[in-house]
């Protein structure tokens, strides 16, 4: 079934297909910081810092999202270690630099590597 097929009546995606979506801001501020073992001051400081930034409701509370929770409890890990927190903000971002870097360098060695691929140089 195609994305589009999954759309309710006002063209917005399926509860369950939000509940898969780890961009989709599910949590309010109180239940991320209890699942990540943080306070809310330690999640407005990472607003602060922009390493994550929460959606607003439509009453204007801070809603998060899986990814953003992820990068959060890094974050309180480095600072657990102590690590300062805008020094924690400055790894997390380096390390999802380098894993998209990771994930890019893998994909162009596939195509590479596939029949018609533009593996091959020229003039050999």
């Amino acid at each position: 079934m195609s994305p589009e097929s999954r759309l309710s009546a006002e063209g917005r995606p399926q509860a369950a297909d939000r509940l898969d979506d780890d961009q989709y801001p599910a949590y309010t501020m109180g239940r991320a910081a209890e699942l990540i073992g943080a306070t809310p001051g330690f999640l407005r400081a990472l607003g602060e810092a922009e390493l994550i930034s929460p959606t607003r409701s439509e009453g204007g509370h801070r809603r998060y999202s899986r990814q953003q929770l992820r990068r959060a409890a890094r974050a309180r890990e480095l600072v657990d270690q102590g690590t300062p927190i805008e020094a924690a903000c400055r790894i997390v971002r380096l390390e999802d630099d380098l894993e998209a870097a990771l994930r890019m360098n893998e994909e162009l060695r596939r195509g590479a590597e596939e029949p018609g691929g533009g593996g091959e140089r020229h003039g050999e």
